[in-house]
């Protein structure tokens, strides 16, 4: 009896749990696709089944940069995965700078291992060689391979987007912005035909070592054969890479790379209705304009620069010289002879004019005295010769004596006087040239004599 009246309880325990486990499973249930929903205005971009991509195109002479081509090259555009290979222009720069080595494993997110094809299977936790990596990309167009290169470079696939961004600033692509590292559909995710040949160009002349991986036919990866989705290489003589892309709202694209003996030229192929149609469309743009290639590489940079800044350097080069060669307040010092200082001669009296000329002996000889009367030193002998000898500075000097300086020691006999000299030695008594001021302050004070004047000789500074 307990047993059939709890029968009926159980069951409706069972009941209600079952309703509690199907409302919370619809709840969440509602919950994703609201989130979906917003994702999906966020950033996803949908259209009719009528929708027809908008179409640009664009030719350019990769050795000179001219334009042979253009259709709509400015308008905006979604990438698609032609996003990857700014993907791999990131990668490349740190591979070149000594981060990344092709056999570094990179380690696969469990964001990396969700997203939706095309891709290479990857699974969370386990790693991928750089090397195998940039294949997966090339090929494939690998949208797991792209999110581990972006997490492995900038950390994040948001913050790895912005590093995608500046770099196209960089390179001049003004009308590019990426919010993802594959090309996704994205409504923010914008591009130009103009923009994508300008990363075309760029990429194969900064990294032409790892361009070649643009022309991979095929590779093997954990087994598989991984065949490139470009239908152009092999086909079209001189194509060697570069990348394809495709979604609803992009349309077929595809950024071609060609080579014809010295002329290069890059090409892209935005919104085409099938991936034939675009191929069919590459194919004329390329025949239609390869001859109009030029066959040199242009001077990257040489039209530009020269008008900017040889106006600025050339006068500054041609003003220094003469700032080297003369300066003016140099000019005295550097380039004129020092003159000396003329002798003035000392004018003569009158009284000296009118006395007789008499031969002088020179400074280095004494005059003899005759036997009757006791010899006198030369003014030679006592002066000091010039060039010996230097001259004392003026002084004030005490009152002369008579025989200062002209005899060593007094002698027994009286000295003569000044007249008996003059009178007996007239010769004697006159002053010498070389020491007439010299003379005069050594002997008493006299009258005028009759002397002519003589020009004081130069014996160096005075």
């Amino acid at each position: 009896m307990s047993l059939g009246y709890l029968s009926p309880l159980r069951m409706a325990l069972v009941g209600t749990l079952a309703l509690l486990v199907a409302g919370l499973d619809c709840e969440h249930a509602q919950a994703r696709a609201s989130h979906r929903a917003k994702e999906g205005s966020k950033h996803h971009v949908y259209h009719g089944p009528g929708y027809r991509p908008p179409y640009a195109a664009i030719v350019v002479d990769a050795n000179s940069g001219q334009v042979l081509h253009e259709e709509s090259a400015d308008e905006p555009r979604h990438p698609a995965s032609v996003t990857k290979i700014m993907t791999l222009y990131l990668l490349f720069e740190q591979i070149e700078a000594g981060k990344f080595k092709l056999d570094t494993p990179l380690k696969i997110s469990s964001q990396a291992a969700i997203q939706p094809p095309t891709k290479l299977g990857l699974k969370t936790g386990q790693t991928i060689s750089v090397d195998d990596a940039i294949k997966g990309l090339c090929t494939r167009s690998a949208n797991d391979g792209a999110v581990v290169v972006a997490e492995a470079v900038g950390g994040s696939e948001g913050e790895f987007a912005r590093l995608m961004t500046l770099k196209a600033r960089e390179l001049g692509m003004s009308n590019t912005t990426y919010v993802n590292a594959s090309g996704l559909p994205a409504e923010e995710q914008v591009t130009t035909a103009r923009d994508q040949a300008i990363l075309g160009r760029k990429i194969q002349e900064r990294f032409p070592e790892f361009f070649k991986y643009f022309s991979t036919l095929s590779f093997r990866y954990r087994g598989a054969e991984i065949h490139n989705h470009n239908g152009l290489l092999g086909q079209v003589p001189g194509v060697d890479g570069i990348k394809t892309g495709y979604t609803e709202a992009s349309g077929y694209n595809l950024v071609a790379s060609v080579r014809r003996d010295a002329r290069r030229i890059v090409a892209v192929v935005l919104g085409g209705n099938s991936g034939a149609t675009r191929n069919d469309r590459m194919r004329q743009l390329i025949e239609a304009n390869i001859p109009k290639a030029s066959m040199q590489i242009a001077a990257p940079a040489a039209p530009t620069m020269a008008p900017e800044t040889r106006p600025a350097v050339a006068p500054a080069e041609k003003s220094a010289e003469p700032a080297v060669v003369a300066v003016p307040e140099l000019k005295g010092p550097l380039t004129e002879p020092m003159t000396p200082t003329p002798i003035e001669a000392v004018a003569p009296t009158a009284t000296e004019v009118a006395a007789p000329k008499v031969a002088l002996p020179k400074p280095d000889e004494a005059v003899a005295p005759t036997p009757a009367e006791p010899a006198l030193p030369s003014p030679a002998e006592t002066a000091p010769k010039p060039a010996s000898v230097p001259v004392p500075a003026p002084a004030e000097p005490a009152a002369p004596k008579p025989t200062d300086g002209l005899a060593p020691k007094p002698v027994e006999t009286p000295a003569p006087t000044l007249a008996s000299v003059r009178r007996d030695h007239p010769e004697a008594a006159k002053p010498q040239p070389t020491a007439r001021s010299r003379s005069q302050a050594r002997l008493p004070a006299a009258k005028p004599s009759a002397v002519p004047a003589i020009i004081r000789p130069f014996h160096g500074s005075w």
